[in-house]
C-alpha cells in the first residue's frame, strides 16, 4: 500500500481510520526503512482490535455512554502513541454528533431530484436547524471536555490536532460555531482541518459559503483533505472532475499547511495523477 503511494510520487502518506492492527508491522518496516514518511494520522489509527473496516466514529466523545466516551479517549491516546512512533505531525479528529435524525441524506436526495427550491426542502432545512439548536449543547460540552484532555497529551508528545469539518448536519462542531469552539483551545496544538469535499457538500446544502468559511478559519488552519465533489454530494473525486472552485480557496493555502489527497480507492493511478496535476496547476507544488 505504502509503496504504491510512494510510486505515485508522494514522499508522505496519511494513515487513516481503516488501518487494521495486522497492518502495523508492515507499516513500521516501511517507515523505518525510509520507504515512506507519515504526515498525519486519522483517528482511530490503528483500529481497535477486532475491527476490520474503516470506523472513525466507532467510539464518540459525545456518546451518552460513559464507557463509550472512555473508549474514545483510550483509542485516541493509542493513536497519539502510534503517531509519535511513525513520526507524524498531526492527528485528524472527528469530534462527535448529536442524537438527531439524518437530515443530510434526505436533503441531498431532494437536491438530486431537483427540489432544492421547493417548500419541502426549505421546511426540512428549517427543521434540521431547529434540531441542531435544540440538541447541540450537551454534545458540545462533552466533546470540549474530551478535546481539552486530548490536547494536553498531544502537546506533551509534540503533536498537533486537527478538528475536521464534517459533511453531515448531525455532526459537531457546527460550521458556524467552529471558530468560537477552537478559541477555547491552544492554537499551538489544536488546529482546524478543512476537508474540501465536506465543505462543498455543506455549500450545496445551503449551510455555508465554502471559500468564505475557509477564510474565516484561515488563522487556525492546519491542513486539508483534498478531493472534489460531483453535484450534489458524491465526494472523493479527483480535483478537476467535480465542482469545487479550488482557485477561490488558493488565497488561504500556505506552504506550512499539510495537504492530503483523499480520493476514492476505486480510481486508476492515471486519474489520481490527473487530479494531482490539476490542483498543482492552481495551487502550486508547495
Amino acid at each position: 500500500m505504502l509503496r504504491e503511494i510512494r510510486d505515485l510520487g508522494f514522499e508522505y502518506a496519511e494513515l487513516s481510520h481503516g488501518i487494521r492492527v495486522s497492518l502495523v508491522p508492515g507499516i513500521l518496516d516501511a517507515v523505518d526503512a525510509g520507504e515512506i514518511k507519515i504526515s498525519t494520522l486519522h483517528n482511530f489509527c490503528p483500529l481497535p482490535l477486532g475491527v476490520n473496516h474503516a470506523a472513525p466514529n466507532i467510539y464518540q466523545f459525545t456518546s451518552s455512554s460513559r464507557r463509550e466516551r472512555a473508549n474514545a479517549l483510550k483509542y485516541t491516546y493509542k493513536t497519539i502513541e502510534f503517531a509519535k512512533r511513525v513520526g507524524a505531525k498531526l492527528i485528524v479528529l472527528h469530534m462527535g454528533s448529536m442524537d438527531i435524525k439524518n437530515f443530510t441524506d434526505a436533503l441531498l436526495e431532494l437536491i438530486e431530484e431537483g427540489h432544492q427550491d421547493s417548500d419541502k426542502f426549505q421546511k426540512l432545512v428549517m427543521k434540521a436547524v431547529d434540531k441542531q439548536e435544540k440538541y447541540k449543547t450537551k454534545p458540545m460540552e462533552l466533546t470540549g471536555q474530551a478535546l481539552g484532555e486530548i490536547a494536553k497529551v498531544a502537546a506533551e508528545n509534540g503533536l498537533l490536532l486537527g478538528v475536521e469539518n464534517r459533511e453531515s448536519l448531525e455532526e459537531i462542531p457546527l460550521d458556524g460555531e467552529m471558530s468560537l469552539f477552537l478559541e477555547d483551545f491552544p492554537a499551538e496544538t489544536v488546529r482546524y482541518w478543512h476537508d474540501c469535499g465536506h465543505g462543498q457538500i455543506k455549500e450545496n446544502l445551503g449551510f455555508i459559503a465554502h471559500s468564505m468559511h475557509v477564510e474565516n478559519l484561515a488563522d487556525r488552519l492546519g491542513g486539508f483533505h483534498l478531493h472534489d465533489v460531483a453535484f450534489p454530494g458524491k465526494d472523493h473525486q479527483p480535483p478537476g472532475k467535480g465542482m469545487i472552485d479550488f482557485a477561490a480557496l488558493k488565497p488561504f493555502v500556505k506552504p506550512e499547511h499539510i495537504k492530503v489527497f483523499e480520493m476514492s480507492p476505486g480510481l486508476s493511478s492515471a486519474r489520481v495523477k490527473e487530479g494531482i496535476e490539476h490542483l498543482q496547476s492552481i495551487w502550486g507544488t508547495e
